[in-house]
């Protein structure tokens, strides 16, 4: 067992991330790194992340982020770590807002 306690990343990804299958490639990094939280579009073009889990995994879901799936096109991540509140279960996509 780790002694590094989790956190919660809270990201928000701008650029082509929207209608190329990003939510669902942030959905497959985060269930592979074993995360729990969300994903989801917001009306302003970017991507919202919220997802919980220890420092490492979180900073391996960010590089994921900034690579980008196949047909998207990553211009810019912003990233803030707090403590994780632990309210999740599993990763999930949530509706647009």
């Amino acid at each position: 067992m780790s002694s590094i306690p989790e956190k919660r990343l809270h990201a928000r990804v701008r650029g082509r991330v929207q209608g190329v299958g990003f939510r669902y490639y942030v959905l497959s990094a985060a269930v592979e790194l074993g995360l729990t939280g969300w994903v989801r579009n917001r009306r302003d073009g970017s991507v919202e992340v919220v997802a919980e889990g220890d420092l490492e995994s979180l900073k391996s879901l960010v590089r994921a982020l900034e690579r980008g799936s196949r047909s998207s096109a990553v211009d810019q991540v912003t990233t803030d770590l707090q403590p994780a509140s632990g309210e999740f279960g599993s990763f999930y996509v949530r509706p647009t807002l």
